[in-house]
């Protein structure tokens, strides 16, 4: 770790550094953050992480907090230690039943409490949904959005009841598609649905970016795999060959379904 502050101290250094690293600052390196945070999560929805890409990975992530530590040190606000140390204090403070009465067992509620108390502490809790961050993804946003509202009562009660929801909001978007609605509205009325498909994730105590992601990979390799077979018989992927492409569609998903050892797996 020290190797590490060191080598970022360098890479700063307004004589002996890097250009490019001396014209950072927090905003131009959002996008890098995302990035790779997302390439540690991509890695790890793969299954089985080889360990030397995810140590790589993780490497890669933890240089964007040190980057970003080091810019406040710059501005003598805090330094990478005190970001370590603040994270360990603040998780025992969030875990009593841990480091202070065993006795005390796991309870939500209580961290919910206690990240509350932090939060009044801080003068930064607002309304309800005041500090929910707003650079969060969407899909995960909307979870978030509901958790909260949730904590005070404003929620569902029973799976069959956010899942009607889902389809009273599927039943809205085709209405205002059938009656001609302008852009705005079936744009309204699409967001209106995709938030309860996050309320539904939610509620069934999933996480909706993670089912995405997973779908996204799902339908990246099933295509894949329906171009191998076009291109095994002399065809390219094209409206014109719709028809066979939906045929190759149905038999890679029956093949998935049934697994390895059900009817034509000697051809997986």
């Amino acid at each position: 770790m020290d190797e590490l502050l060191r080598v970022m101290a360098r890479l700063r250094d307004l004589e002996a550094g890097c250009a490019w690293d001396r014209a950072q600052d927090f905003r131009s390196l959002i996008p890098y953050l995302l990035e790779e945070s997302y390439e540690v999560a991509d890695l790890l929805e793969q299954g089985e992480p080889d360990a030397a890409a995810l140590r790589a990975e993780l490497g890669d992530l933890l240089f964007q907090v040190v980057f970003h530590s080091r810019l406040a040190e710059e501005r003598g606000w805090f330094d990478f230690g005190a970001v370590a140390t603040g994270v360990a204090e603040k998780l025992v403070r969030r875990h009593p039943h841990v480091f202070d009465d065993p006795d005390l067992g796991h309870d939500p509620s209580r961290w919910e409490a206690i990240k509350d108390d932090e939060r009044q502490a801080a003068g930064t809790s607002g309304g309800v949904l005041a500090d929910v961050p707003r650079a969060l993804p969407a899909l995960m946003r909307a979870q978030k959005l509901g958790r909260r509202a949730a904590r005070v009562g404003f929620d569902w009660r029973t799976t069959a009841a956010v899942l009607a929801k889902v389809r009273e909001e599927l039943d809205e978007l085709e209405a205002a598609l059938a009656d001609g609605e302008p852009v705005a509205r079936v744009d309204e009325e699409l967001g209106d649905l995709l938030f309860a498909v996050a309320q539904a994730s939610r509620f069934l105590a999933l996480d909706a970016e993670t089912a995405l992601r997973r779908a996204n990979a799902k339908f990246e390799r099933r295509f894949g795999w329906i171009e191998g077979e076009l291109a095994r018989e002399g065809l390219r992927p094209d409206p014109a060959h719709l028809a066979r492409m939906e045929t190759l569609w149905g038999v890679i998903k029956q093949r998935e379904h049934e697994g390895p050892t059900g009817p034509g797996s000697e051809h997986a």
